[in-house]
């Protein structure tokens, strides 16, 4: 019995009190948890890995022919191929550690970061309100906006390590390929870019993220959402351009405004932009900076709604 009556007895808490600001933390980390549970986030992984891995091979490749096999012809499947003319076909991909190159992976890392953000916003976000979870979470010394802060972050750690974290590591080969002490200090601005380009992603698509799975709370009418942002709008807004001949029309297309903010950072010559014509990168980051505010406004408002449980 005395040892039964120590089990019960309440135990005070011992560590270290801390601000909310912890709160957010240690609810990323429990959000970023849950996501891993499931096996179709470590599928979406795999499809990333396959993208990261094109662009680091493919740069190694370039290297590899310029460097050795410049005047030779190889074989690929048993057909000559020009070795000079292989090589100006890859380097159309800006596999050489440009601006471009760094754009160009997070561009293609986008197709599958919206259907991770999909799935991450669903299980995160819209759980909470579709179960009535966030009434729980409210009821403790954190305010609404550190729960807000909490789901970014964990949608922040995804994106940067689908993106940032990546481009990063395509930084150092191409430093290594390359004669390694010049490279990386005449391109610490493409250090910085990349830095920049991620941050620039982990603010806006994280308040994107949280706002429309408030707003939708299923995982389908999620996935519609953003396919229909980043599928169907950038096919509008290239209809669009071709019939008006006014670039501004891209605008409507959120992942190109994100793409020219990036650029931006990285410090690309805006006539290098493919496709042509392109806004201007202050209309870029009006429209992106309109977005984020939108979804804080939308934010504000509904979490407040929200009653708290005493």
């Amino acid at each position: 019995m005395a040892q039964t009556d120590t089990l019960l007895r309440y135990r005070p808490w011992r560590g270290t009190p801390r601000g909310p600001l912890y709160a957010s933390v240690a609810m990323a980390e429990a959000s970023l948890k849950l996501l891993l549970r499931r096996r179709l986030m470590w599928g979406l992984f795999g499809l990333a890995l396959l993208v990261f891995f094109f662009f680091f091979y493919a740069q190694y490749l370039v290297v590899w022919i310029t460097n050795q096999l410049a005047t030779e012809t190889v074989r690929f499947a048993g057909i000559p191929v020009n070795a000079n003319n292989l090589t100006r076909f890859l380097k159309r991909l800006a596999l050489d550690g440009s601006d471009h190159t760094f754009g160009n992976f997070i561009w293609y890392q986008g197709y599958v970061l919206v259907i991770v953000l999909a799935l991450a916003g669903s299980v995160l976000v819209g759980n909470d309100f579709f179960h009535g979870s966030l009434p729980f979470y409210l009821s403790k010394p954190i305010g609404r906006w550190h729960y807000v802060l909490g789901k970014c972050l964990a949608v922040g750690a995804l994106i940067n390590l689908l993106t940032t974290l990546p481009a990063l590591l395509l930084w150092l080969e191409a430093g290594l390929l390359d004669d390694w002490q010049s490279y990386y200090f005449e391109n610490l601005d493409l250090l910085a870019g990349i830095i920049g380009y991620g941050l620039t992603l982990t603010a806006s698509l994280g308040l994107l993220v949280v706002a429309t799975a408030v707003w939708l709370r299923r995982t389908v009418p999620l996935a519609m959402v953003w396919m229909g942002l980043f599928a169907l709008l950038p096919m509008l807004a290239a209809w669009l351009v071709d019939a008006t001949k006014d670039e501004r029309w891209r605008l409507i297309d959120l992942w190109n405004d994100l793409y020219l903010c990036g650029l931006s950072c990285l410090g690309a010559d805006h006539t290098t932009i493919r496709p042509q014509p392109q806004p201007e990168y202050w209309q870029a980051w009006v429209t992106v900076g309109a977005v984020a505010v939108a979804c804080v406004a939308y934010l504000r408002r509904r979490v407040q709604a929200v009653e708290i449980v005493s």
